[in-house]
């Protein structure tokens, strides 16, 4: 059948290429020149199933409230005159409760665990070059508390295939010789070593070679207005091409996979979807000094700031922030980014030179769980509300939707939607 994926980022370009190796015609609709232009383009660069846990738990909304009025808070909440953000926090003060908030975990895990496999399938038959890493990814904390919350998480992955386990200070400048200068300060660590690190715009754009290689169609800088319904189904996608005209794009079936912008777009169509823009933040600098920059990826967990090693850069991202559409930088979350970086690695770049500031829309569902599947329409799907996981979850995401179109059931055990 002929399929129309609207989107171009991991997630979009993930379900073209597996559409594709199922023998469907695939069209995907971009409005940014090329594939993975917005979120999926510089982001913390981790794969890490985990970090398989919502922000959504039973502690979140006390430290929201603490958080309220500091510029650098983790998880800073901006109240507007906006209902769906209103709509948005009140659904996730329900995915607190410590019985959601165990569920949505599990859903994670299952879908991390699928993706790792996915992602390994890929890079098997098409070689993609992404400054990959096969390391795992160190957490840091503060303090022993905090360090406990996570062990308690973490006895739930290892049933799931995820070891994720508290390391000494002696392992974990053996992971990390680079952490020497700065060891004293951290209270304790975790470690899981089945968690990767890469560059998804080189991934992204890498596979969207690979599928344009396949006979997918890619037309970019074509922006999307609406979704167009007509005897109950949807019918079309109204687009405005690169030269300034209309067109009506028609398929048998369509792929909503535009990320924060699935909200405004499924609402054409009456369709009210719970996912909301969550902004994060990320700086990338050139490495002066190897020896002292990081080569395993890093958490530190009471920031939410997330560091990967690219090649011969350092990226580091976090930090989410409910404020609607803007994509506005703020200079107190980006100069925290560059502080804790440096706080780390003090030798490892000029940390007063050239640095690349960036800001994306994460699309955020309430509980972290994303919504895969079926409409009520019968040719319009989802795939879309992965949050901060979406380089995580993203090719598995691809590769489960492109067996629901194709009839079959994902080999996992989540709540795909309509299904």
């Amino acid at each position: 059948m002929k399929v129309v994926v609207l989107g171009a980022g991991i997630i979009g370009v993930s379900t073209a290429w597996f559409l594709a190796r199922d023998g469907h015609e695939v069209v995907v609709l971009e409005r940014a020149t090329g594939p993975a232009r917005e979120t999926s383009f510089a982001n913390g660069g981790q794969i890490s199933v985990s970090h398989s846990e919502p922000w959504a738990q039973p502690s979140t909304p006390w430290k929201v409230f603490k958080w309220l009025l500091r510029e650098d808070a983790p998880l800073l909440y901006r109240p507007r005159f906006d209902s769906a953000q209103w709509a948005f926090a009140l659904r996730f003060l329900r995915e607190c409760l410590p019985q959601r908030a165990h569920r949505n975990m599990l859903c994670m895990l299952a879908l991390g665990r699928f993706s790792r496999d996915t992602f390994a399938l890929i890079r098997e038959e098409t070689g993609i070059a992404f400054d990959h890493l096969a390391r795992g990814i160190v957490t840091l904390f503060e303090s022993r508390r905090d360090l406990e919350q996570a062990l308690r998480a973490a006895e739930t992955m290892r049933e799931f295939g995820v070891d994720k386990r508290e390391i000494s200070r002696t392992e974990l400048l053996r992971i990390e010789p680079a952490l020497a200068a700065s060891a004293d300060r951290i209270a304790a660590a975790c470690y899981c070593d089945s968690d990767q690190s890469g560059d998804i715009h080189k991934f992204t754009s890498g596979l969207a070679a690979a599928a344009a290689a396949l006979g997918v169609e890619f037309r970019f800088s074509t922006r999307i207005n609406a979704l167009l319904a007509e005897g109950g189904d949807v019918a079309g996608v109204s687009v405005t091409r690169p030269d300034g005209y209309f067109e009506t794009v028609r398929a048998d079936a369509y792929v909503l996979a535009l990320g924060s912008y699935s909200t405004p777009i499924a609402r054409s169509v009456g369709l009210a979807l719970p996912v909301y823009p969550a902004k994060g933040y990320s700086v990338t600098l050139p490495i002066r000094e190897p020896a002292a920059a990081p080569t395993v990826a890093l958490t530190e967990e009471s920031y939410k700031v997330f560091m990967s090693r690219l090649g011969d850069r350092l990226r580091v991202a976090g930090t989410a922030e409910l404020a609607g559409y803007s994509s506005t930088l703020n200079p107190v979350r980006c100069g925290l980014l560059v502080q804790r970086a440096r706080a780390l690695f003090p030798d490892a770049c000029d940390w007063e030179g050239e640095v690349q500031y960036w800001t994306g829309l994460r699309p955020a569902s309430p509980g972290n769980v994303p919504l895969i599947g079926r409409t009520r329409y019968p040719s319009l799907y989802l795939n879309t509300g992965h949050g901060t996981l979406g380089w995580t979850e993203g090719p598995g995401s691809g590769r489960a939707l492109a067996d629901i179109i194709g009839g079959r059931r994902p080999p996992l055990d989540f709540p795909f939607t309509g299904c």
